[in-house]
This record gives structure tokens, C-alpha cells and sequence, in this order.
């Protein structure tokens, strides 16, 4: 299957608006995706009560979709669609290296390597407001045939 640069950049840009608002865990959870290109991926993550291990504490388990999340869109952002688009979380691994109490999560991702199915991907995740560095995580994806994206309603 052949697909032009422009069709390319229409799915990577619709893949973005079914990141953040067609998954929905990634909408319920109030992700926005505020950077998404082959470069880099930026994620926010607000600060709110039902995503709380303890007041003003972001979960655990929150932090480990987030690095998910963002990974994952940071080899989207910048896949060659001819390859698939349906990807799967083959393996998650994220390191917890400090609280960033009473402010929102903002990750950056990157892809380190893409592969024919297999794509290797990082992400960071800070303090909004401090900078401080709270988790870090890589991610496995692998991507093969369609994804047809439904719009949320």
C-alpha cells in the first residue's frame, strides 16, 4: 500500500485527536497531548482527585499509563502508516524516583528505534511546575494491520 506525505500527516494528526479523545481512559483521565511530532511527544497530565494514591499524590498506576500513553504516541507520531496501525503494549516498564506532591504530570516521549512490527520508545515524566523528574519508562509497541478510528461521542 502506497500513502503520500499528506496522507501520512492526516493520520498522525488523527491518531493524535484519538490519543486524547478516543481512548477512554486517556479522556477520562484528562491527558492532553500538547506536543505530537516525530521528535518529541509532550503529555499533561492534571492533578485530580480520582487519579490520587493520596491527596495531592498522583497513583502509581496513573504515572504507569501515562508513560504508556505517551510512549506509545511517540512512535504514532511519527510511524509510517504503510506498516499498520494497530498498536499493542507488548511490555511496560517504568522506574518511580520521586513525588512531585500537588502539582500535574507532564511527560516527554520519544521513539528510540522503529522496527518493521516492533518499536522502542521512551518516556520522562516531571513536575509540571518544580521540573523535578518523577518516573521514568520504556515501552514496546508493535504495530501491524488497520485501526479504524471511531469518534468519540
Amino acid at each position: 500500500m502506497t500513502i503520500t506525505d499528506e496522507e501520512q500527516r492526516s493520520l498522525r494528526e488523527r491518531f493524535r485527536g484519538h490519543w486524547q479523545d478516543g481512548v477512554p481512559f486517556n479522556a477520562f483521565a484528562g491527558l492532553r497531548f500538547e506536543r505530537w511530532d516525530d521528535e518529541l511527544v509532550v503529555v499533561r497530565l492534571p492533578l485530580r482527585h480520582e487519579l490520587s494514591a493520596h491527596t495531592g499524590m498522583l497513583h502509581g498506576g496513573v504515572i504507569a499509563a501515562l508513560v504508556d500513553a505517551c510512549a506509545a504516541g511517540a512512535v504514532m507520531a511519527g510511524h509510517d502508516y504503510t506498516l499498520g496501525s494497530r498498536l499493542t503494549t507488548v511490555n511496560l516498564s517504568v522506574q518511580y524516583l520521586s513525588a512531585a506532591p500537588g502539582e500535574d504530570a507532564l511527560a516527554e516521549g520519544r521513539c528510540l528505534r522503529r522496527g518493521r512490527a516492533l518499536h522502542f520508545a521512551e518516556a520522562r515524566v516531571f513536575g509540571a511546575d518544580s521540573g523535578k523528574l518523577t518516573a521514568t519508562g520504556q515501552v514496546t509497541v508493535s504495530i501491524t494491520g488497520r485501526h479504524r478510528i471511531v469518534k468519540s461521542g
